[in-house]
């Protein structure tokens, strides 16, 4: 009992419910990107609503890594050195990295398709990073993992200032990049980048290093309102665009809709800021247990849901999640129940539990 009551004055929750709400944003995006990607509806009064849910979340991801970042770069985690951090994080991670890409390409896919798992391309998708649909952010943490003990040690004496530094400068960085690249390719000269196993996580870094400088900032009256305003706006914008996109290629280019764009950065930074300032302080009470569960249930989640959703499309009455709101809705909250209701039960089996 004293452990649990310390923990309500010493965990983050805000942290949790960020966690639990990007998880079900992931599940919302793959679920009505069923429907974004359906040429015969698009531009319809339904299509723009799918369009708002699925972009509305496409900050997710993101705040995701930023969440990783505020945990991980925990001066604690490296008390007994690297090799020490290393060896707990492939306790952790280890299991689900290698049973998760042999199950969706030797399992599901089959069971999808029809057709047999190819190991070739299994080994080139497990190379590129990409061995299944949402399976790169295995890649993109253990990349993470492996350079957090550096970031670590340089953060550790330079207090806030430093970090706020370090954390826009790679910010900018990375969104430059990806500005020039798109916009030399829109002028002729081909830019274009993909990331591979290796390079996964590059992308991310500063939204790793944004997440630990910014954990500790709490913004109260108008300045989070303002802060929450900006962010509103920029999801917005985020939604407008993609639904105009192809009006303007210079316009797309400057203002690319990726998950290290500009505006995307604005709503992610802005969606963890919120948040954090809302409900710092703030705390569950009788709900702590539930909202724990949950959030550590939800990187499981993230590893399952799409096995969830392609089975419970295979049901006749929800399979239409193409042009039917009502279906895709229904598809939306079934895997998402589902789908914790799973992790969470998984977790409590011994060896199961190294998987979720």
């Amino acid at each position: 009992m004293p452990d649990r009551v310390s923990e309500q004055h010493t965990r983050r929750w805000s942290l949790d419910v960020l966690r639990v709400i990007s998880i079900v944003g992931v599940i919302a995006i793959h679920v009505f990107g069923n429907m974004v990607g359906n040429a015969d509806v698009s531009g319809s009064a339904r299509w723009w609503v799918a369009v708002t849910i699925d972009l509305g979340f496409v900050w997710v991801v993101p705040v995701f890594v930023m969440i990783s970042g505020a945990l991980l770069l925990e001066p604690r985690q490296f008390q007994r050195g690297p090799a020490d951090f290393y060896r707990r994080r492939l306790l952790r991670l280890g299991p689900a990295f290698v049973f998760w890409p042999l199950f969706y390409v030797f399992v599901v896919h089959p069971a999808v398709t029809g057709q047999p798992g190819n190991l070739r391309s299994f080994v080139l998708g497990v190379v590129d990073g990409r061995s299944y649909t949402h399976l790169y952010f295995l890649w993109l943490i253990v990349g993470l993992y492996v350079v957090a003990p550096v970031f670590a040690a340089f953060l550790r004496e330079g207090g806030t200032r430093r970090a706020y530094v370090f954390a826009g400068a790679v910010l900018a960085v990375t969104v430059a990049a990806l500005i020039s690249s798109n916009i030399l390719t829109v002028a002729g000269y081909d830019r274009s980048s993909s990331q591979t196993a290796v390079t996964q996580w590059v992308p991310y870094v500063g939204f790793f290093l944004a997440g630990w400088a910014l954990r500790d900032l709490v913004l109260r009256g108008w300045r989070l309102a303002v802060v929450g305003v900006v962010t509103v706006a920029a999801i917005g914008l985020i939604i407008v665009q993609y639904g105009t996109r192809g009006n303007s290629a210079y316009l797309d280019a400057l203002l690319p809709v990726s998950y290290y764009g500009p505006v995307v950065a604005v709503a992610a930074l802005g969606c963890y800021i919120t948040v954090n300032g809302a409900l710092a302080g703030w705390q569950p009470g009788r709900g702590a247990s539930i909202l724990r569960s949950l959030s550590d249930a939800s990187f499981g989640v993230f590893l399952v849901h799409f096995a969830v959703m392609l089975a419970v499309r295979a049901i006749p009455a929800l399979s239409d999640t193409a042009t039917s709101l009502p279906s895709t809705f229904a598809v939306w909250a079934a895997v998402t129940v589902l789908s914790f209701v799973f992790v969470i039960l998984a977790r409590k089996v011994p060896g199961v539990r190294r998987l979720v």
